[in-house]
């Protein structure tokens, strides 16, 4: 029997569910003052890395080919600049979900986006933030860990993380506390390798995750690179191994879902949050309820 929305708001409520956001997550923010909606799926991404122009249609299949373009043309700091100026430097409008979210204030949530509006729906609570990183020396890791208290953050050793503070996954990085990004195909063949391998994962998190469920918001199934990370993030997931809402899905989504036992469910992040009769005065007062 398929399971119907309100239930899985609850469960995400309860902290049953982990929330697993994709670039679908970000509709509707925009640029207050141009009304530009944010970069956030691989298309509008390739084009404001662009300048607004197509590139050439091999490297518009994919942001991470289009970025590994850029890198070698003109560094992998031009890259990194594009996305400190997008996510950090410019001022975007709030989703809903992420309004939700914050109040919610799941135990763990997964965020493959680079922007920074899920660290600030935890802004008023200490937290976990775990953000991946590639092509590093110094190191046998592939991600950076820092604890939020006192209002900012402090980088702390992954055997110093309190267990009991919610965690924030952000694998592609973010610019906040310092910039951290994976974003072209080099990066990724050496964060998914490290994935793969078990090293872009911290221990407590490997123990933590066994078992859990998961409940993908905004993220379409197309894409290999997507696919491998999510593949490998689940790991250990449970029986089903979660949730997608997915209007309108294509047949090599449904079967990359069945292999990973996944139910999609064909709503959008926009019903979920109708069928959890949130309404939008509702949104920011819940996170004083939250427990967090």
């Amino acid at each position: 029997m398929p399971i119907e929305l309100s239930d899985l708001a609850a469960a995400v409520l309860r902290g049953d569910v982990v929330p697993y956001l994709g670039p679908g997550a970000l509709a509707g923010a925009v640029d207050p003052a141009t009304g530009e909606p944010i970069p956030a799926d691989s298309d509008s991404l390739i084009l404001a890395m662009n300048k607004g122009r197509p590139m050439s249609p091999r490297l518009m299949w994919e942001f991470p080919r289009a970025a590994m373009d850029v890198e070698l043309k003109r560094g992998r700091g031009a890259v990194n600049r594009f996305l400190d100026a997008t996510y950090g430097q410019r001022t975007w409008t709030r989703t809903s979900v992420h309004d939700w979210i914050a109040g919610a204030a799941p135990p763990y949530v997964i965020d493959i986006n680079r922007d920074t509006q899920l660290q600030d729906s935890y802004a008023h609570c200490p937290h976990t933030l775990i953000r991946g990183i590639a092509r590093v020396g110094g190191t046998d890791y592939r991600f950076r860990i820092h604890s939020w208290r006192d209002g900012r953050y402090h980088e702390v050793d992954q055997d110093d993380v309190d267990p009991t503070l919610p965690i924030l996954f952000k694998p592609m990085g973010s610019p906040r506390p310092d910039a951290t990004y994976i974003a072209s195909d080099a990066d990724y063949v050496d964060y998914i390798t490290e994935l793969m391998g078990g090293f872009a994962i911290p221990s407590f998190l490997k123990e933590y995750r066994q078992q859990r469920q998961y409940l993908f918001l905004g993220l379409r199934m197309t894409r290999d690179t997507e696919r491998m990370v999510l593949s490998d993030i689940i790991y250990g997931a449970g029986e089903p191994a979660g949730w997608a809402l997915m209007p309108q899905p294509t047949d090599k989504e449904r079967r990359f879902c069945q292999t990973k036992g996944i139910e999609v469910v064909e709503a959008d992040v926009s019903d979920l949050l109708a069928a959890a009769g949130v309404a939008d005065d509702d949104l920011i007062p819940a996170v004083h309820e939250a427990g967090c």
